[in-house]
């Protein structure tokens, strides 16, 4: 196999009571599943870290960039617009005509089938408990134990990364805090309580 590196992030920052305010589409339209203002912040603050190269080698650029489908899902819940928010203009800005949506919220498995043939970088949006339960457990990883078993509710702001060599073997695994917004962490996410 070549080598891959792979990067997920959460979906940016959506409507949470009256102290976010509602979410809104990137055209102002008042959406319950779309980013409120805050985390359509965030996605420009992907685009930049991502798509400019001024992230260094931690944040390369990728060549792919999946969100889930924003209009289906798969496994019963309700379709939400936010991962593929959070990476449309990083899509555009490296040269792709949208995010890959191929698959929906409940086709992990068959996203991580997809993606593990790939080389070059590749960038992932999606919902973080799906990212710990149905995504990270299907990567084969040289160092499972620094791998996150829980993500908050809060947090939106960490990178994960997973380097594999040419030739093949297991991913590499990095957690990474970029601080790019006002009130990011530069804690991993294990330290972090869980939601009631």
């Amino acid at each position: 196999m070549d080598a891959l590196t792979l990067l997920i992030i959460r979906h940016a920052e959506k409507p949470d009571g009256d102290a976010t305010g509602p979410g809104l589409t990137h055209k102002g339209k008042t959406d319950s599943k779309s980013l409120v203002i805050f985390g359509w912040e965030r996605a420009g603050a992907w685009t930049a870290l991502f798509g400019s190269g001024l992230g260094g080698t931690d944040y390369p650029a990728p060549q792919a960039v999946y969100a889930a489908d924003p209009d289906s899902t798969k496994d019963g819940s309700d379709p939400s617009r936010r991962p593929y928010e959070t990476v449309l203009e990083l899509a555009a800005r490296v040269g792709l005509s949208e995010p890959n949506i191929s698959f929906a919220k409940g086709e992990e498995a068959a996203l991580v089938e997809a993606v593990l043939p790939l080389a070059g970088t590749v960038l992932v949006a999606w919902e973080h408990k799906a990212i710990i339960s149905d995504i990270l457990p299907r990567l084969p990883v040289s160092n499972p134990d620094k791998l996150p078993t829980h993500w908050s509710g809060k947090r939106f702001d960490v990178v994960l990364r997973f380097d594999r060599p040419s030739g093949g073997g297991d991913f590499k695994f990095t957690e990474l805090y970029p601080c790019l917004m006002p009130g990011d962490s530069d804690k991993p996410l294990k330290s972090d309580p869980k939601d009631e």
